[in-house]
């Protein structure tokens, strides 16, 4: 089991309940259905992440426009690199791709869980 901090548990409950469009989109539509389980505003670390996989030891992470500025990439990347420095991987597709192409981010999303579960 992954660390996490306590405190962020009340964002993370506030978070589920106020999921943006896109969240809900892929949460509804696919993630809540996958054959392998899912968690909503999952607390790792310090971090809340959009959702967890941890079979396969997957994050996927949505960015709306909020997460193309210089000091939110910079915070982003950090994430990034401390998920991965526990054993995490990152997926990241922009709130536009959930608009505009949902087909192919559900099957890459279903070739990475296929492919690090294969690879334990």
């Amino acid at each position: 089991m992954k660390e996490y901090n306590k405190s962020n548990i009340p964002l993370a409950k506030e978070l589920r309940k106020n999921m943006t469009d896109e969240e809900r989109k892929l949460w509804y539509l696919f993630l809540q259905k996958f054959p392998v389980r899912f968690q909503r505003q999952k607390s790792i670390g310090r971090y809340i992440v959009d959702f967890y996989c941890a079979k396969a030891q997957l994050v996927i992470e949505l960015d709306g426009g909020g997460h193309f500025t210089d000091e939110q990439e910079i915070y982003d990347k950090e994430r990034t690199n401390y998920l991965n420095s526990v054993g995490i991987s990152v997926l990241r597709y922009t709130n536009l791709e959930i608009q505009r192409s949902f087909k192919s981010v559900c099957e890459d999303i279903d070739n990475t869980v296929t492919s690090l579960l294969e690879g334990k």
